[in-house]
């Protein structure tokens, strides 16, 4: 890709695109839980080396890692969170660590978490004089509500400010997730780095009635999917209140849940005569989800919506919360049907109609397809590389794109 302005510039090789470029990112979760934050991070980490970056990434690390990661992880040393041990809470930025920071010499530090080692990594930066680029991924303040924590979110909404605020640039996986980050006070500092999806690995052509028949999914049963971890925070009590209340017509309404977390035992008994898959990945993945019929995403915390995105690609029709994720994917009535009023009555009628209708849940179905053509991972890393150069290139040489 070829940018022109008054001069001509000489096409730039991929390998070339990033040469010169020492990227520190510093994680809460990079490869030991698969989940949508430490995925997307490892597609972006894969496209730098591929552009002739060389990537350096701390992050707390676990003895049974969820999948190999790219690019060289260093393991911060870490403690269980509490009530969460599915998660780790790194001590900071250890002598150790420091040393290793020193003998890599990054130029640009990338901040993924906000958590103790992202923001002692912030100062660290600041002190050597590299700009400091801040992703996006979780909006913490949301999930207090979950736990009876409720009334810590105006100190947390503050330190979130704060923490942001002192970064150079903040990567926002939606428009409305940066303009909101924009009103918050940031001013022109967000940016957009959105997410990608599989279209070979999720897609229609996927769908098995060979794998619906052995998880007892009958040709007439209606398939719906809840598609993530299973933690309170993903709306997981919505989800089943919403499927009780379902008329299905005389259609058996059977739900399909992808995914593993603490809350499982919960959710398994919230919702009798459910497919529990666990955890899949690859190609078992993507034929799981193509053989579904409708996801509900509940969901009011995303700041992006993976799951949604991959129904999408995989032609399902996607029943969601109103939340700034699903405003950047979904167009009501359109592709997909959005759900102003969170109760679980007003799920249940939207998949009652969708239910009712066979021919509808088919045409948005197709339109969800076609709208996840634009969603290209490819694409989108060259956005985060874009920003890097905006404030490391000058100084390295960096070409354009």
């Amino acid at each position: 890709m070829m940018r022109s302005n008054l001069a001509v510039l000489e096409p730039v090789r991929p390998s070339e695109r990033a040469a010169g470029l020492r990227v520190a990112l510093f994680s809460g979760n990079y490869n030991y839980t698969r989940d949508g934050a430490n995925q997307a991070l490892n597609r972006l980490v894969g496209h730098l080396e591929e552009a002739g970056a060389a990537v350096r990434v701390y992050s707390p690390t676990s003895a049974s890692p969820a999948f190999e990661p790219r690019g060289e992880l260093v393991s911060a040393p870490s403690f269980a969170a509490p009530g969460r041990p599915d998660y780790r809470i790194a001590y900071g930025l250890t002598p150790a660590l420091r040393r290793d920071l020193r003998q890599f010499t990054p130029n640009l530090i990338h901040l993924s978490a906000p958590d103790i080692l992202g923001q002692q990594a912030r100062r660290y930066a600041r002190r050597i004089g590299v700009p400091v680029v801040a992703s996006l991924h979780t909006r913490f303040e949301t999930y207090l509500a979950y736990y009876g924590l409720d009334w810590l979110r105006p100190a947390a909404e503050r330190y979130l400010n704060s923490f942001y605020a002192g970064c150079d640039r903040v990567l926002a996986p939606s428009r409305p997730m940066a303009d909101l980050l924009t009103a918050s006070g940031l001013g022109a500092k967000a940016r957009v780095w959105s997410r990608g999806v599989d279209r070979v690995q999720f897609a229609p052509a996927r769908r098995d009635r060979a794998w619906r028949l052995a998880h007892g999914l009958a040709d007439d049963d209606v398939a719906v999917l809840f598609l993530g971890r299973l933690v309170l925070e993903k709306g997981l009590d919505v989800f089943a209140d919403s499927l009780s209340q379902v008329d299905g017509g005389g259609r058996r309404i059977r739900p399909i849940v992808i995914g593993h977390g603490p809350a499982r035992e919960l959710f398994e008994a919230r919702l009798p005569g459910a497919v529990f898959t666990g955890l899949l990945t690859g190609d078992e993945l993507g034929r799981a989800v193509s053989s579904a019929d409708i996801l509900l995403n509940p969901s009011r915390t995303e700041t992006f919506g993976n799951a949604t995105l991959e129904a999408m690609a995989a032609g399902l029709v996607v029943v969601c919360a109103q939340a700034p994720s699903s405003r950047e994917l979904i167009a009501d009535g359109i592709d997909g049907v959005v759900v102003d009023d969170h109760a679980p009555t007003a799920y249940a009628a939207a998949i009652t109609a969708l239910v009712a209708d066979p021919d509808r849940r088919w045409r948005l179905g197709q339109a969800a397809r076609r709208s996840s053509e634009s969603f290209d991972w490819g694409a989108i890393c060259e956005a985060v590389l874009d920003v890097y150069q905006e404030l490391a290139g000058p100084a390295l040489g960096l070409k354009a794109s």
